[in-house]
């Protein structure tokens, strides 16, 4: 006798072997049926479109309950041990203008040269793909936090010090970030660098516009900046003198290596 799951499986196929004929988007149509039906996958379906190509069909259920997260042998502590080093983010936050991409690269070359594996997550760079379809509205820009922290969060967990450098100026969203990691391994680090001296500077012309009204919602200007409260590390001038960026790199170097992340 026949499994009644073998049984189910075989009109399945036989439904589709049927369909060999038709056109491609009603086999699609036919993946989503089986899919409503309780035969559910979270792989994409791959299928042909129109014209022959190859097309992958992204699963649906975009709020999923049925998923189970898939633990692998190795892990966090294994990467960690294979690279020398603690996975943790260092999250740079200030004005636009205050110095954020700069210190991310000073502190990216400082530990390269201790041979420290590291990556960069730069808001604007980040805007070019991951999330380029979000705008500057404030329900865009919490979600571009989001996104950012998750994946900050995947490369700690991989090992690497990910350097995550954006205004982020909401204190809420910054700290949503913070409880993605375990304790200790996010770092803030304030560049409390004052209005006038980022306006002053402005390198992209981006103050100049917001001045002018052609920007509106600009951190600083219309937008609020809400200052970190707790900061493991808060740069500031002294005397009205920045220090050099790879001065400042040392200091967070410095907060590292006491903290115990620039070794397994």
């Amino acid at each position: 006798m026949v499994p009644i799951c073998d049984r189910a499986f075989s009109r399945l196929l036989e439904q589709w072997r049927a369909l060999e004929r038709g056109t491609s988007m009603v086999k699609l149509k036919w993946f989503d049926n089986l899919h409503q039906s309780g035969f559910n996958s979270n792989d994409d379906v791959i299928a042909n479109d129109s014209n022959g190509k190859s097309i992958h069909q992204m699963p649906t259920n975009v709020n999923s309950t049925n998923i189970v997260w898939h633990k692998c042998s190795i892990e966090k502590m294994d990467r960690q041990e294979l690279l020398q080093q603690k996975g943790c983010v260092i999250w740079i936050t200030g004005l636009s203008g205050s110095g954020k991409s700069t210190l991310a690269c000073a502190l990216s070359r400082g530990l390269h040269a201790r041979g420290k594996l590291t990556y960069i997550l730069d808001g604007d760079n980040v805007r070019h793909g991951l999330n380029r379809d979000l705008s500057f509205k404030a329900e865009d820009r919490a979600e571009n936090i989001r996104r950012i922290g998750e994946v900050a969060k995947l490369f700690a967990d991989a090992g690497v010090i990910c350097i995550a450098s954006l205004i982020s100026p909401y204190r809420m969203d910054r700290d949503a970030c913070r409880a993605l990691l375990p304790e200790g391994d996010f770092m803030e680090v304030f560049m409390d660098v004052p209005l006038q001296v980022c306006e002053a500077r402005d390198p992209k012309g981006l103050y100049k516009l917001a001045r002018a009204g052609k920007i509106k919602g600009f951190t600083g200007i219309d937008d609020p900046y809400e200052p970190p409260l707790n900061s493991e590390i808060v740069l500031q001038q002294k005397e009205g003198v920045c220090a050099s960026p790879s001065d400042l790199a040392e200091t967070v170097i410095s907060y590292l290596e006491e903290k115990g992340y620039l070794k397994a």
